[in-house]
């Protein structure tokens, strides 16, 4: 099993890491804690790598080698617990990823809610588009030709308009749908920077809701390790390693080289132009005060509130636009029937 396979979400990971965090603050040998936690446990989806890192720490006194031998356990999270015992600051360093996984939950949730709620529209606009053509229209023609009353030409030609209509929509809305399908499932193919590429590309907006998603992400790192007490290189080369990103990883690897050069972080950060320019200045300030941790938090916290904000426009722009699409269909299929037929009838 690779890596990547975790075994947790986002959200189990951070209350993992908030318990042990507890555990530590109680003053629990890691040991001793790992088995209250699987025993704690013990009915959850999840105890079977409780159980495995406990017996491992049992073993090996250590986290992170306990850790290190669950391929189903994050990378991230396994270098950070060996960094921090390392420097003995375990329970902060807990205590950092329990925030870190929280933020990455929210932000997931929110990604997830985006894409789920207008496909559920597409596909209820689909469904609804196809019963109109499929059932409703030969019940009206059928109830016509009953009546026996003929179809006049402008009549015919509103019939046929109207079917027109129902049937260029759903089959654009049916290959669009069909397309964000195809999409989503070669996400999780090694296809999936070439399908952020090809979105991008065709939505801005996506573009920049990604470049605030990895600047949230290298904030909230940074400040986590900066706040361990780590020096801000070990904290850039942990960055780089837990960003999806390529633009974002190589723009961190640029503030690594320019501080190789002599370059102070904060003009090395500025230069990468990950951040704005106002966030930039808050770095500076933070960094001559002392409190640049506390600055990159309130950074981090700050870009996933613009995240956040970001994807509910983009929601309540497609929301609106779906069913408007819906009235506007369904309408111009009802009255190319009911029309001719009010003709028809108002002749009698």
């Amino acid at each position: 099993m690779s890596r990547k396979d975790k075994g947790m979400t986002s959200a189990e990971l951070s209350s993992f890491c908030g318990q042990v965090a507890l555990l530590l603050e109680a003053g629990l040998p890691i040991y001793e804690g790992m088995e209250t936690l699987a025993e704690a446990d013990s009915e959850s989806t999840n105890a079977d790598m409780y159980r495995e890192v406990s017996r491992q720490v049992n073993e090996k006194g250590s986290l992170y080698e306990a850790l290190k031998s669950d391929s189903r356990w994050p990378a991230y999270l396994v270098e950070m617990a060996g960094i921090g015992e390392h420097s003995g600051q375990l329970e902060k360093v807990m205590r950092g990823l329990e925030k870190f996984y929280a933020r990455e939950d929210r932000i997931r949730s929110s990604v997830v809610s985006a894409v789920t709620y207008p496909l559920t529209l597409s596909a209820m606009l689909v469904l609804i588009v196809l019963v109109m053509l499929w059932k409703v229209l030969p019940v009206f023609r059928r109830v016509l030709a009953g009546m026996g009353m003929g179809m006049s030409g402008s009549g015919s030609a509103l019939v046929r308009v109207g079917t027109a209509v129902g049937w260029i929509v759903l089959v654009v809305v049916g290959l669009l749908l069909i397309a964000v399908l195809v999409g989503l499932i070669m996400m999780k193919t090694s296809k999936r920077d070439q399908v952020l590429g090809l979105v991008m590309k065709l939505m801005p907006r996506v573009r920049a809701i990604r470049s605030k998603l990895s600047a949230s992400r290298v904030a909230s790192v940074l400040a986590m390790m900066l706040s361990g007490g780590f020096r801000v290189e070990e904290a850039l080369e942990q960055t780089a390693g837990v960003l999806t990103d390529r633009d974002a990883a190589q723009k961190v690897d640029q503030i690594r080289s320019g501080m190789t050069e002599g370059k102070s972080f904060a003009d090395s950060l500025a230069q990468s132009r990950i951040f704005s320019d106002l966030e930039n200045r808050m770095v500076r300030i933070g960094g001559a005060t002392g409190h640049e941790d506390q600055v990159l938090d309130r950074i981090g916290t700050m870009y996933e509130q613009q995240v956040e904000e970001e994807i509910s426009r983009m929601v309540g722009i497609i929301e609106p636009t779906l069913v408007a699409l819906l009235c506007i269909v369904i309408g111009a299929v009802i009255l190319s029937v009911m029309l001719p037929m009010a003709g028809m009838l108002s002749i009698y």
